[in-house]
């Protein structure tokens, strides 16, 4: 066996060196990854499998059933029949944290999950976004490595600011979800009092074919309301379990949550030369530019009647979509279209989509076959396609409806910049442009508490450097408040 050398430069597991642990291989800069990019595929897949049966990220969570009725009219921009006006379908909303594991305190601060599965005529359609409208990181091969950065220490086993504090400040991209994580709405009071996001870039396709790119926003109804440090420490004591209690109360009680379904909508064309890469995952769009166009309504109105079948069970993915929708060149959304439902496949079993919560509603006639728990199958049908005895198959041939163009050669690199592209614009803007008075005050708190919670050299003065980065004003007050109180 041969001795471990942090030193030495990474490999893939079959001991070749590593191109790269920053940058997938994708047709040019802006375009599709690629299946051979073996480090990749190996990274996720490796990750995918990290941990049995719980969810790596998202492990503590919770959720309900129940509809959305569409109240506004995007017929013009898809033809996804669940999005159509007057149309009601039975939805499943999970919420989690994304660090912690199924034991933690619901109040940690932390990025909160919202996810949303729709049970359509034509299949099931999954949302999977969270509470922020960004992310730490814009390529995948960086995810391992940040979720890594923010569970516990090999040594220990104990979590560490020093250790995420590192990841992120090594990660520029990773300002603004930090600025936002930092902020007030990183404690929110309850689930039903914060908004959930697709934080991606998602397409539609209307019925003449023409093509949009749209940002998901669902706006809670019962107003954004959050807790202050003090509060959240408190309630970590006092109930681990708070926001799963809320809102399993909230509904038997009748008191049913409610969020407005709002979406940006971009020209396809529009993609090209916008300000800010609207693929990348760490830039949000200006409402300026492309306002909120209403759809619909989702009321969660049912609880769970068993916790593990219906929503430890459940396996949302963003590869699950119907006619009218599809992906962009985002590069996290493309990566999670292939490791989610690995992740699923390894968590809960090869036919994960044959259990209740996970089953469409509508008629299937796959030709996958077997594997461990299968228990709908097609009898004896033919198992293979074509084939001549009368099972349907497609043979669809041509050009795809939910497309991009893309040229260029195999790179690994960020995505190209458009006019205003930068790691920190959007933070500073947030930081200075958003935040209250108060706000900054007290982001500047929770980051220098975090800071004096065993963050070392070099990371704390790269720290320091990095909220500078973000506002000169913010920074400096966190570094003098940082050695008032060292």
């Amino acid at each position: 066996m041969t001795t471990f050398d942090p030193t030495q430069p990474s490999t893939t597991e079959n001991g070749a060196p590593r191109e790269s642990d920053a940058h997938s291989l994708s047709v040019g800069a802006d375009g599709p990854l690629m299946l051979h990019d073996v480090a990749l595929v190996q990274k996720l897949a490796r990750f995918d499998r990290e941990r049995v049966p719980e969810r790596s990220p998202h492990a503590k969570g919770s959720g309900a059933f129940g509809e959305f009725e569409v109240t506004g009219d995007v017929s013009q921009y898809t033809k996804a029949k669940f999005l159509q006006p007057g149309s009601k379908v039975r939805t499943l909303t999970r919420f989690s944290t994304v660090a912690g594991e199924l034991g933690s305190p619901d109040t940690w601060r932390d990025v909160r999950g919202f996810s949303t599965r729709f049970y359509t005529e034509d299949g099931n359609f999954d949302m999977v976004g969270n509470n922020t409208p960004v992310f730490f990181i814009r390529d995948p091969m960086k995810f391992p490595d940040f979720i890594h950065s923010q569970k516990r220490l090999p040594d220990s086993g104990l979590r560490s600011q020093n250790m995420q504090w590192d990841f992120w400040t090594l990660s520029p991209e990773s300002a603004h979800q930090v600025a936002y994580l930092m902020g007030d709405r990183g404690l929110p009071r309850t689930w039903r009092n914060m908004n959930g996001y697709s934080s991606h870039t998602y397409m539609w396709i209307n019925e003449a074919g023409e093509r949009f790119w749209v940002k998901y926003h669902f706006m809670t109804n019962q107003g954004v309301e959050n807790m202050t440090n003090e509060e959240a420490g408190k309630m970590a004591g006092e109930d681990a379990d708070f926001h799963r209690r809320d809102l399993f109360d909230s509904i038997a009680e009748g008191n049913f949550p409610i969020w407005t379904l709002k979406v940006q909508i971009m020209p396809y064309g529009d993609a090209k030369d916008y300000r800010f890469n609207p693929f990348d995952l760490t830039k949000t769009w200006s409402h300026k530019d492309y306002p909120l166009h209403e759809v619909g309504r989702l009321t969660l109105n049912e609880n769970p009647t068993n916790h593990y079948a219906q929503i430890e069970q459940a396996a949302f993915s963003p590869s699950n979509m119907v006619p009218g929708t599809g992906v962009s060149p985002d590069k996290m959304l493309l990566a999670r279209v292939f490791s989610y439902p690995d992740a699923q496949r390894n968590r809960i079993g090869t036919n994960y989509n044959q259990l209740p919560v996970n089953a469409p509603i509508s008629q299937t006639n796959s030709y996958d076959k077997e594997g461990a728990m299968e228990f709908q199958h097609s009898g004896d049908a033919p198992v293979y396609a074509p084939n001549s005895y009368g099972r349907a198959y497609q043979d669809e041939e041509g050009p795809v409806e939910n497309n991009w163009e893309s040229d260029g050669e195999l790179v690994r690199s960020a995505y190209s910049l458009h006019s205003d592209d930068d790691d920190f614009g959007q933070a500073h803007s947030l930081v200075r442009g958003v935040y209250s008075d108060a706000e900054r005050q007290r982001l500047v708190e929770t980051v220098t508490g975090g800071l004096l919670d065993g963050v070392e050299e070099p990371v704390l003065s790269n720290a320091f450097q990095y909220w500078k980065n973000i506002d000169a004003e913010v920074g400096q007050a966190i570094e003098d408040a940082y050695h008032a109180n060292a």
